[in-house]
């Protein structure tokens, strides 16, 4: 066909254009917040806090943005930040990482994932996630030509069955996905767990992506279990982090990700050409930021009263719960309320209620409905008052 015949052809008929995921529509986050906005719903759906950051950290990016902050950073992040976060990665987890070599600044958790990804799956690798699965996993898995292997968490802990991951794994498994704490549940791993997968990917070539977005957002006096605690996973691991989550900034989409040499060598071949480099002015405001430890140490406190206080409202409504250990999500169960899909359940919160959620049985690639909806508490008590009185009379 010649070329100017070629060009007709693709304008007619528009469909030669093969899609690289298929079945991929918009992400459920994106819907319910639009479905929320439609019917003026209180939105307990996408995570983020409907509260103000810190006017300190606002302070600090304005700060730095009149002092003329506001060019290219170097690509692998700014120094003073990388630093103080190797710092605050050894007093927690007495893991060191060089700065100069193991420490690189994102745009976000999302795009940390999806460069990892890219950096280190080939045509016919398989990578092992965990169901319910954060959204963003499977497509990157996919479009890089890689196979995604499916586990479920086991309800109602949402835990991993280790014998489960020992019989799936084979020579084509290059990377298992975790996530702790975990989105969407609010479970989190034990030592234990991380024992368990330090012994099963011993003497094997599988790369760990951990997924710790909510490190610092734990409950009932447990500790973050990070990969970098434990020196033979963290030899294999590539840790993600969120600065969005930690500082109630969602919408700055800045984070970071951690890993030995090797691996982050892979990682910024990518990143380079993905972003090349992120904004300037709130990396110099972090790493300022970053100095007073209680400003991180204790969002752990913080979400636990907001977790409490909406428990505490809502225990005497007709769902099922178990308070989260993690994350700012609460799972209600409302198999004593209705057998509708959750998909459609959580609609007609939203349109008939004026409140909306997250269904969990689209965080399964085949579906699974085990009647259970997330709802955001990373709100004021006042929405969470009002978003209570509603649920207390479904």
């Amino acid at each position: 066909m010649k070329p100017e015949n070629f060009i007709f052809a693709f304008m007619k008929y528009p469909n030669l254009i093969s899609s690289k995921l298929p079945n991929i529509g918009t992400s459920i986050f994106a819907v319910m917040s639009k479905l929320a906005a439609d019917n003026n719903a209180i939105n307990l759906s996408q995570g983020f806090p409907d509260f103000s950051c810190s006017e300190e950290l606002i302070g600090l990016v304005n700060k730095y943005m009149l002092a003329g902050f506001n060019q290219y950073a170097p690509m692998a992040g700014l120094m003073s930040l990388r630093e103080i976060i190797a710092e605050k990665t050894e007093d927690l987890y007495s893991a060191k990482y060089d700065p100069e070599s193991e420490i690189t600044i994102t745009a976000g958790a999302t795009q940390a994932i999806f460069t990892a990804i890219s950096a280190l799956i080939h045509e016919g690798d398989e990578v092992i996630i965990f169901e319910p699965a954060y959204d963003c996993y499977q497509p990157a898995i996919e479009l890089n030509g890689g196979k995604t292997v499916y586990l479920q968490l086991k309800a109602p802990t949402y835990s991993i069955d280790w014998e489960e991951v020992k019989k799936v794994i084979n020579y084509r498994t290059k990377m298992i996905i975790i996530n702790t704490p975990h989105n969407p549940t609010g479970s989190i791993m034990t030592a234990g767990d991380m024992a368990k997968l330090e012994k099963l990917t011993q003497s094997t070539e599988i790369i760990i992506i951990s997924d710790e977005v909510y490190e610092h957002i734990i409950f009932d006096g447990y500790e973050h279990q990070s990969v970098s605690r434990f020196p033979k996973l963290a030899e294999r691991s590539i840790i993600i982090s969120s600065f969005g989550k930690t500082f109630h900034a969602t919408g700055w989409k800045i984070g970071y990700c951690v890993a030995p040499k090797n691996l982050m060598t892979e990682f910024r071949k990518v990143h380079q050409f993905l972003v090349f480099c992120c904004n300037t002015p709130i990396q110099h405001a972090l790493a300022e930021y970053l100095k007073k430890k209680n400003n991180y140490l204790e969002l752990g406190s913080f979400y636990q009263k907001k977790r409490d206080y909406f428990f505490s409202l809502i225990k005497n409504s007709k769902f099922s719960l178990e308070p989260a250990s993690g994350t700012y999500f609460q799972l209600l169960r409302y198999n004593g309320i209705s057998k509708e899909k959750d998909t459609n359940f959580a609609v007609r919160l939203t349109k008939d209620f004026g409140i909306a959620s997250i269904p969990i049985s689209v965080f399964y690639h085949d579906g699974v409905d085990n009647k259970v909806l997330r709802f955001c508490f990373s709100k004021k008590e006042e929405t969470l008052e009002k978003a209570a009185e509603i649920l207390n009379k479904i």
